[in-house]
């Protein structure tokens, strides 16, 4: 299979008239793909498929353009051949040369079309590995996050001064191309679970500002990665911060970037106390936090328990399952606050709390509740201490299940 004559010529003189306008627009769209097909279900050794080199001369301003059109071409043809391994070849290839032409060149004029082709490299990837059938296979992925590191690079290290907001020029910075390759090696390194990657790029672009610079949709998205970042080390504040900006920034017809976001902020504010309401949970279909928060508000544990077991697969895939596990804490908190309301006093007998749990189908000894009661009162959640040799709970009479400590 080859790409007919004209097709070959069309292509050709598209990248020929945007790259002698050095119109940045028209250069992206010369180097974009066809759409990728989601899945295929052979993907090597396609019937029908010639890998074919293409030979296209290609010189423009003096300049050689041979091996940004090659590239191309294979690209289009392993597609129109649903190749997805060949396809990321190409791409490759393109991504390469593209990153060589912008270092040998001046201005910013060519980043549009370095963020198409981090996009499509990125993508490529993905679907190559997944094509292959071997869940472990990310050999693609790996190589592309060293195609964007390149890019990373020769953005960054432009010695020309960002200024923001300004037009894509020959006189341009090229590091205001920074924070959308940043947002991509962001998702790379999530799907490869190397996090540990992320830290390389965050100081120098937050030492910079160029984190406040960008586009407000690539701002967005660097702090919903930032935000999952916070999350897994345990530094929920800022999460809650990051998130929180990403939300209230996010297009308003964005729904599915904003039910994304949420998918990690309603797990934060739930650990900090701040329950979400049955219109927010209505609006984006989120059943898997009905019976948390409904838990966490009643101190019901038992349904606690059971939306957690329920939805456990959804929330280990979202790496939020141990986070949520943490706010039983806040359910039994609750739980010993609807005792004490009913006890109607700051002496409370521990078998009474045990009983509660007997209730709720959920049997437990008295050495498991003063274990429960003993971290809660480390944690402030509770004023009071135990006694036990009495097997009493004794509250103070200050304000004895503080608010303030647990929504924080």
């Amino acid at each position: 299979m080859t790409l007919p004559g004209p097709f070959i010529n069309t292509i050709k003189t598209r990248l020929i008239n945007a790259v002698s306008a050095k119109d940045p627009h028209a250069i992206a769209s010369a180097v974009e793909l066809p759409p990728l097909p989601k899945r295929i279900e052979c993907a090597t050794g396609t019937d029908g498929f010639v890998s074919q080199q293409h030979g296209e001369s290609l010189r423009i301003d003096g300049a050689d353009w041979s091996n940004v059109l090659n590239p191309l071409l294979d690209a289009h043809l392993a597609i129109q051949s649903n190749d997805l391994v060949h396809t990321y070849e190409a791409q490759s290839t393109l991504h390469s040369a593209l990153n060589h032409a912008l270092g040998s060149s001046k201005g910013n004029w060519l980043i549009p079309a370095l963020h198409v082709v981090c996009r499509n490299t990125h993508r490529a990837a993905a679907l190559a590995d997944e094509s292959t059938g071997n869940k472990n296979d990310h050999a693609r992925l790996q190589n592309a996050v060293t195609l964007l590191q390149a890019s990373y690079s020769k953005t960054l290290n432009d010695r020309v001064e960002l200024r923001p907001n300004e037009p894509f020029s020959e006189d341009g910075s090229k590091k205001i191309g920074v924070l959308y390759i940043v947002n991509q090696l962001f998702s790379m390194y999530f799907r490869l679970n190397t996090l540990r990657l992320c830290k390389n790029l965050l100081k120098p672009v937050e030492s910079r500002g160029i984190h406040e610079s960008g586009t407000m949709g690539e701002m967005v998205t660097y702090r919903y990665y930032v935000g999952r970042l916070n999350m897994f080390e345990d530094q929920y504040d800022l999460a809650e911060k990051n998130f929180d900006y990403a939300l209230r920034h996010c297009h308003r017809s964005a729904v599915a970037n904003k039910k994304r976001i949420l998918n990690y902020l309603v797990p934060v504010k739930l650990l900090r106390g701040r329950l979400p309401t049955s219109k927010l949970l209505h609006k984006y279909s989120f059943r898997e936090f009905v019976a948390l928060s409904n838990g966490m508000r009643t101190g019901n544990l038992m349904e606690f328990s059971d939306g957690l077991i329920k939805y456990q697969d959804l929330f280990i895939r979202r790496g939020t399952y141990l986070l949520l596990e943490k706010c039983k804490m806040i359910c039994y908190r609750n739980l010993f606050k609807r005792v004490y309301k009913i006890v109607g006093k700051e002496q409370i007998r521990l078998d009474c709390i045990a009983q509660s749990f007997k209730w709720l189908g959920m049997p437990i000894d008295l050495d498991e509740v003063e274990c429960i009661l003993a971290n809660l009162i480390f944690k402030q959640y509770i004023r009071g201490y135990l006694s036990h040799e009495k097997k009493i709970l004794v509250l103070s009479k200050k304000e004895p299940f503080p608010t303030s400590t647990v929504i924080k």
